[in-house]
C-alpha cells in the first residue's frame, strides 16, 4: 500500500457519511489517504498523539470534520505544524454555523483552513491543491478536472439554449 498522505479524521462515525466525500476525491485524484475516528473530548490523547505523529508516519495535509463544537479540527493543529483543513458539520439544532463558527474563528498563530458547512468533498480537492505544490502529477489532475467541471457546464448552457427551460427541466426531471 501507498504511503497515506492526507488524514482525514472525524470525531464520531455518524460523521463518516459527510467526510466520505473527502475520502473520494482524494481516490479521484490518486491520493494516498488514511481514514480515523479519534474525538479531541473523548479520547484527547489518542487525537493529540495522532497530530504529533502525523509527520513522521509521511502525512502532509490532515483533513478534519467536526461537528457542535468543533473542536477537533483546532487541537489537530495545536499538535502539528501540518496543514489542517476543517470540516464543519451539520450535526446539531444550530444546522452546523456552531460548527463553522468554532473551526474558523481559531486564535491568531493556529490557523485552520476553513471549508463550507458539510464540504468535505471540497477538502478533498483542496488537499489535493496544497499537494499539488510538491507533487506535479496531482496538478495535473487538477488541471484535467477543472477541465471537465468546464465542460460539463458548458455542455449544460447549450443543452438549455436548445431545449429551453421546460424541456430541459422535463429531460432532467
Amino acid at each position: 500500500m501507498t504511503k497515506a498522505l492526507v488524514g482525514i479524521v472525524m470525531g464520531s462515525d455518524s460523521d463518516l457519511p459527510v467526510m466520505k466525500g473527502a475520502a473520494d476525491m482524494l481516490s479521484h485524484f490518486g491520493i494516498a489517504h488514511e481514514t480515523v475516528i479519534s474525538s479531541a473530548h473523548r479520547v484527547p490523547e489518542k487525537t493529540a498523539q495522532y497530530a504529533r505523529t502525523a509527520e513522521e508516519r509521511g502525512l502532509e495535509v490532515i483533513i478534519a470534520g467536526a461537528g457542535m463544537a468543533a473542536h477537533l479540527p483546532g487541537v489537530l493543529a495545536a499538535f502539528t505544524t501540518l496543514p489542517v483543513i476543517g470540516v464543519p458539520l451539520q450535526s446539531s439544532v444550530l444546522a452546523g454555523t456552531d460548527a463553522l463558527y468554532a473551526i474558523v474563528q481559531m486564535p491568531p498563530g493556529i490557523p485552520v483552513a476553513t471549508m463550507a458547512i458539510n464540504g468535505a468533498k471540497n477538502a478533498g480537492i483542496f488537499a489535493a491543491q496544497i499537494l499539488s505544490v510538491k507533487y506535479p502529477e496531482i496538478r495535473e489532475k487538477l488541471k484535467e478536472y477543472r477541465t471537465k467541471l468546464a465542460e460539463e457546464v458548458t455542455g449544460k448552457a447549450e443543452k438549455l439554449e436548445k431545449l429551453g427551460i421546460e424541456g430541459y427541466l422535463a429531460e432532467k426531471y
